[in-house]
């Protein structure tokens, strides 16, 4: 055998028994009288030591060891000499003194060492994943990954769940993003696509009568990337029959519980806090608000309106809103240079026309380039609806109400960060409900759906489909943790009147629902029970319990924002007897374009 036990297992108990272990060079260092080694595998570090007990032989080999190399040793537990204990080590009571060394695999020098703390930029890391993966950090996350997944089973396991695999190769039903598509080499000119969730594929089991259906899904889409976002991704996907939002939101209630409580030893009473999408757009100007902190919007629209301030007042009379936040105690904290470049984020970023500002002096009195253009009187109500005090700090934005969300929230959320508003290793967990069932597409002149076109609206609101669709609100639901969408979920349309209404209202044309989706449509004629489900993202909920920033850092083989594979190189050419076998020609770009 290679090993008799791990670089992470033994123990001053064990002084005195032979062993062998194997592993990487962590680091060595030379004391003349003797050669140390830390040896490294996933379960941790052992020193090594080649003395003159080791011989003359494998101390000549032991000299030409360098880091990463790949060794295996034979040796005895001794403990370590008084004063030499190392209480950062597990295994720090204990050496090995090595009586036989085995070069298993050298290994030339590298781009950079796993166990460097100043890491290389992310493109080098992800050309050689392979070291970059061996970084404790980085197997701790891989560790952790495995642990919530497993989880997540056992949980769904225990409330009678039946894990079932959905089709990789599938149907195109574009719902948004766009497909990879995945060409067919008996099928000519016909493609599959990857799915961009097994949605269609649960509904049918809950139509099937596996009435509690999950899986831990791979899932891809085509779409622009950022640092929480990859093409193919992974998600814990549920779905139940003859269920209420209650019942899902209830089930999922528990399973945060639970994961919280084995991975962070932390407490969560049930229910979880709940808010309507109009309640956090209102409040925080987004719809996955950070609520470990306050630093809520506030609106002072009818204020704005009886100001001499044109660009306030014109917006109030257009019906548009002025709305802003209050830092307190941040006024000394922000000198006119920030605030300019505050000014710019909000008009580069989020597409407000500007920032307008107050600063509380130590007097009382609001004090802005602003303030001639309003009475001692009207600024004493704006201190008053912002409940500002001495040393205080208002940012104010006019402009229509998307605009005062987006812009608002990132500012709120640079400015929680920046004056550390909140615990960055506490966890928040929330829903929001009650989403608007559409949006309307400017552009084409249509509704699109907010979550999907299988959504299930709101009993009370079903005959808004026909008067009023942007007052219609949904049966859907998003699982909130610290700011981010950690899950989103629907109860489903389960009659295919409603479903054909839906697809209507969406620019669908019968004959373009039924090309599409025929045989959900057909599937809901024979006897579907009502049913909805939730999506949780597991890449996700490990960047967030394990308080990383990127989301790269918890998939072992990510992409890039630019949707490439650095280690492999891919995407990549084909043959080209590839391309003829599919009936493929590739055209340059310029040629699509005419």
């Amino acid at each position: 055998m290679y090993r008799t036990h791990t670089c992470g297992e033994l123990r001053k108990s064990d002084v005195g028994q032979p062993v062998t272990l194997a592993g990487w060079v962590d680091s060595y260092r030379d004391h003349g009288g003797g050669l140390f080694v830390d040896l490294r595998d996933r379960y941790g570090k052992t020193q090594v030591v080649f003395s003159s007990d080791s011989g003359a032989e494998v101390q000549q080999l032991s000299r030409g060891l360098r880091n990463e190399d790949v060794i295996q040793v034979v040796g005895k537990v001794d403990p370590r000499p008084d004063g030499t204990v190392n209480p950062k080590l597990v295994t720090g009571e204990i050496e090995i003194k090595v009586e036989k060394l085995t070069i298993l695999n050298k290994c030339k020098t590298p781009p950079f060492f796993p166990s460097q703390m100043d890491l290389p930029g992310e493109d080098l890391r992800l050309k050689h994943r392979y070291l970059d993966l061996r970084r404790q950090q980085m197997q701790q996350t891989m560790i952790l990954r495995s642990k919530i997944i497993k989880l997540m089973r056992d949980f769904f396991e225990e409330h009678d769940f039946i894990d079932v695999e959905t089709p990789i190769l599938g149907r195109s039903t574009p719902e948004g993003a766009r497909d990879y598509l995945v060409p067919s080499r008996v099928h000519h000119g016909e493609f599959y696509a990857l799915p961009q969730s097994p949605q269609l594929y649960k509904q049918i089991l809950m139509m099937a009568g596996y009435d509690r259906y999950v899986q831990v899904a791979r899932c891809f889409r085509d779409e622009d990337l950022r640092a929480d976002r990859q093409p193919e991704f992974t998600q814990l996907d549920m779905e139940m029959a003859f269920c209420e939002m209650d019942d899902i939101i209830g089930i999922i209630d528990g399973l945060v519980a639970n994961v919280a409580k084995e991975v962070l030893d932390i407490e969560i009473s049930g229910p979880l806090p709940r808010m309507t999408y109009d309640e956090a757009m209102e409040r925080f100007g987004h719809d996955a608000p950070d609520l470990r902190f306050g630093l809520e919007i506030v609106d002072a629209t009818d204020l704005a309106a009886k100001a001499e301030f044109r660009v306030f007042k014109a917006v109030a009379d257009a019906g548009n809103r002025v709305r802003g936040i209050c830092a307190k105690g941040a006024a000394d904290k922000y000198s006119r240079r920030l605030i300019d470049d505050m000014t710019s984020m909000v008009q580069d970023d989020f597409g407000a026309k500007g920032l307008a500002w107050f600063k509380v002096e130590a007097d009382g009195t609001l004090n802005s380039p602003i303030a001639k253009n309003f009475t001692p009187e009207l600024l004493a109500e704006f201190k008053e609806r912002f409940a500002a005090e001495p040393g205080d700090f208002i940012l104010i934005v006019a402009d229509k109400f998307e605009v005062t969300c987006k812009a608002l929230y990132g500012l709120r959320k640079k400015l929680g960060a920046e004056l550390k508003l909140y615990d960055p290793e506490k966890m928040h967990f929330s829903w929001i409900v009650e989403f608007p069932m559409f949006d309307y597409d400017e552009e084409e002149g249509r509704w699109v759906a907010m979550h999907h076109p299988f959504t299930a609206p709101r009993p009370q609101d079903v005959a808004l489909l026909d008067s009023d669709p942007g007052k219609c609100r949904a049966l859907a639901y998003d699982l909130v943790i610290n700011g981010s969408e950690a899950g989103g979920g629907t109860i489903r349309i389960h009659d295919g009147a409603t479903q054909q209404k839906v697809f209507g209202l969406l620019g669908m044309s019968e004959e373009d629902a039924k090309n599409r989706f025929g045989f959900l449509l057909d599937a809901l004629q024979y006897g579907a029970p009502p049913h909805g489900g939730i999506a949780l993202g597991i890449d996700r909920w490990v960047m967030l319990f394990g308080h990383l920033d990127n989301i790269r850092d918890c998939i072992a083989f990510p992409k890039t924002q630019r949707a490439a594979d650095l280690m492999t190189d891919a995407p990549s050419e084909v043959d080209r007897k590839q391309l003829e076998e599919l009936a493929i020609k590739v055209l340059r770009l310029d040629e699509v374009k005419k």
